[in-house]
């Protein structure tokens, strides 16, 4: 009954048509249609004409390379030094996954492959794989050859034939080892579509080398070829998913619509693509999957079709991309180059083109407003990736702590309250969270997303409303959660700017969602930045349905449990009572230790609602799922920060809990910053 119930809303909030293509697809699977039209071969055996267009072994140019002396001066001698120890490491087995540790690079898989389709249709063979890696996308990152690009850029920048022939001897190793439509690294329409589009490149950044043989590059081109073959048949998946799965797919076939001349490649690829910008980016300019890092991976494909395109985009897809641009730009933290870590974050990155770190957004930022914003940051090491899209800098500059948005800003520090309209699918339950930054640190932080197939409890569990910087009521979520990857009874929040009364104050926001539908609890977050870079969150809530009285009648008092939660950096910690001069109730000073010295978060309630429910009145601060102060309740899932895919890092969580019949309440949140 919950499976059809849950069914029944995906049905009404998503509407038929994502439904009807996903039934479409799994027809295909189980009838064996797909199988037919995607046979498996060898590319080292096969003797499939490329095109009439195109000898064998010859290259079709869709961009050209920069300049090298523009390259060094943008990179300077530090950069260089990181370029090349990155390739090295490359060179010697490694590369970084999801931007974090070196790991080994295995193209490889032990054990014998099926047709993709059988992974797809025979759940065992998937438990299988699950028992060889404890996580599908650790098999499916090195594939996207992601290394390619730093061994691509660090030949042409030195003309060393070493980096291209490490290229060959991974291609190869690949090649020999994953046969067309055969093994797991086919049966995902978007992994092929990005290895494809990282092929492509590959042919262009290594095409002059020595190790370049005529006998190589026609493999090559082989296997770029049979890539895209592979994509249109289940297309169909893509757009019944209707996210980055459309787009890198859509990408992906114009791609090789042109670096083939197939104009029914090309014509195909170039109709969805324009699609899913339109559909897929909203009136603000946040994509359809409510992330940062999947916003960043919608922009960095625009922004390689921005650098092969023969065609004009439309001026909706333009204006749509303009605002991609722009949400993003609002997001940046100039000091360290970071976003809030929003959604999820599935630790993609598919244009490395700069020597950055993984979760430094300036270089996407900058491509980005170069390309349909027409203006830009301060220029530095991040704009290499401009150098390789061909956009050249601006005439206009702007930072991003002066870029007009929505958010608030301190003199010295600022926030993103998260108050969101969906007309989509989204990625976490966080209205209302509040990503607070000072001086380039990030203080309220989101969790992020650590794994989407880890054993339980982490498979996928930093979704929810309790780890996000909000207030849960009785321990439910905003939304129900129908899945791993399924939200449904999406909710939508308000937001406005107010003029506050205090004339120390900067800025005021106001905000308001109705999460709890049951029991029509109203919950309103106001926050305040003053002069001195101290912020006030003030968090009230409504009964609405004591609002229901009418001819005498009267609802029956009902008591709920309110928790505010922080996640906070595993900084030096210190907590003791708030001086009761300070605040009109009961309430927590937690000290942390910076490294620009010493803060506090200062959390409280009203004296009468602490006393009320005296017995359901907890505080506590966690660190990695163990309590380390107070008597609130923890989970394994509480005090840990999530940077990167795969990647969990410990964090203070520190809460309040107390209970409420009906009466307005709320907690109060006070950010304090040294002087």
């Amino acid at each position: 009954m919950a499976s059809l119930s849950a069914s029944l809303k995906y049905l009404f909030q998503l509407g038929p048509r994502p439904l009807a293509l996903y039934g479409l697809y799994k027809f295909g699977l189980i009838t064996g249609h797909y199988k037919r039209v995607t046979p498996v071969f060898d590319i080292r055996k096969s003797s499939i004409e490329l095109s009439t267009s195109y000898p064998k072994g010859s290259i079709a140019h869709l961009f050209p390379l920069p300049n090298r002396e523009q390259l060094k001066q943008i990179l300077g001698d530090d950069g260089q030094q990181a370029l090349l120890a990155e390739a090295d490491e490359i060179l010697d087995g490694k590369f970084r996954l999801f931007g974090s540790e070196p790991v080994d690079i295995k193209l490889t898989l032990d054990g014998p492959l099926h047709h993709w389709t059988a992974y797809e249709r025979n759940p065992q063979l998937l438990s299988n794989l699950q028992s060889l890696v404890s996580d599908i996308k650790f098999l499916w990152e090195p594939a996207r050859f992601g290394f390619a690009f730093p061994l691509g850029r660090a030949y042409h920048l030195t003309q060393d034939n070493k980096y291209a022939e490490a290229f060959w001897k991974y291609f190869e190793t690949f090649t020999e080892a994953n046969p067309v439509n055969c093994g797991p690294h086919w049966m995902n329409g978007q992994e092929v579509a990005i290895r494809m589009m990282t092929l492509v490149w590959a042919a262009h950044a290594f095409e002059t080398a020595p190790a370049s043989s005529p006998e190589r590059r026609g493999a090559l081109l082989q296997s770029i070829l049979q890539h895209a073959t592979r994509i249109p048949p289940t297309l169909v998946y893509a757009r019944s998913q209707n996210n980055n799965h459309l787009v890198t797919e859509s990408a992906a076939m114009y791609t090789a619509g042109l670096f083939f001349k197939n104009p029914k490649w090309s014509a195909l690829g170039w109709k969805w693509l324009n699609w899913a910008f339109q559909n897929q980016i909203g009136d603000y300019g946040e994509y359809i999957q409510h992330s940062t890092n999947y916003h960043r991976l919608m922009l960095q494909t625009a922004l390689w079709v921005n650098l092969i395109k023969q065609d004009v985009f439309s001026a909706i897809t333009t204006q749509a991309l303009g605002r991609s641009a722009h949400w993003l730009f609002s997001l940046l933290d100039g000091a360290s180059g970071r976003t809030p870590n929003l959604g999820a974050n599935d630790g993609a990155s598919i244009l490395p083109l700069s020597v950055t770190p993984f979760n430094d957004f300036r270089p996407t930022v900058q491509a980005a407003a170069r390309a349909f914003l027409r203006t830009g940051i301060s220029p530095g090491v991040w704009d290499e990736m401009s150098l390789w899209l061909g956009l050249k800098e601006t005439a206009r500059v702007t930072d991003s702590d002066a870029y007009i948005t929505d958010n608030l800003r301190g003199q010295n520090s600022w926030a993103y309250l998260r108050a969101s309209r969906f007309k989509s699918r989204l990625s976490h339950i966080d209205q209302l969270h509040l990503d607070l930054w000072w001086r380039g640190l990030n203080i309220a932080q989101d969790a992020g997303t650590y794994s989407y197939h880890a054993e339980p409890p982490w498979e996928n569990p930093l979704v929810t409303t309790r780890v996000h910087n909000t207030v849960t009521v009785d321990g439910r979520d905003q939304m129900t959660r129908a899945g791993k990857f399924l939200v449904l009874d999406w909710v939508n929040a308000y937001s406005k700017t107010e003029i506050a009364a205090d004339e120390n104050a900067i800025q005021q926001v106001e905000a308001y969602l109705r999460g709890y539908r049951k029991p029509h609890i109203r919950h309103e977050r106001t926050v305040t930045v003053y002069n001195d870079d101290h912020w006030v969150v003030w968090d009230n809530f409504i009964f609405e349905r004591l609002k229901l009285k009418f001819d005498g009648f009267k609802p029956p008092k009902e008591t709920h449990l309110f928790r505010i939660h922080w996640l906070l950096p595993d900084w030096e910690w210190q907590i003791v009572e708030t001086p009761s001069d300070k605040i009109n109730g009961v309430g927590y000073d937690l000290n942390l230790l910076s490294p620009h010295g010493r803060m506090t978060v200062r959390l409280w309630l009203d004296y009468f609602f602490a006393t009320a429910f005296e017995d359901q009145f907890t505080v506590g601060l966690a660190r990695a799922g163990e309590s380390v102060w107070g008597n609130a309740d923890v989970q394994t899932i509480d005090g840990w920060v999530s940077p990167s895919y795969g990647n969990k890092m410990p964090a203070l969580s520190f809460s309040m809990t107390a209970a409420s019949e009906g009466l307005p309440s709320g907690f109060v949140t006070e950010f304090i910053f040294p002087k």
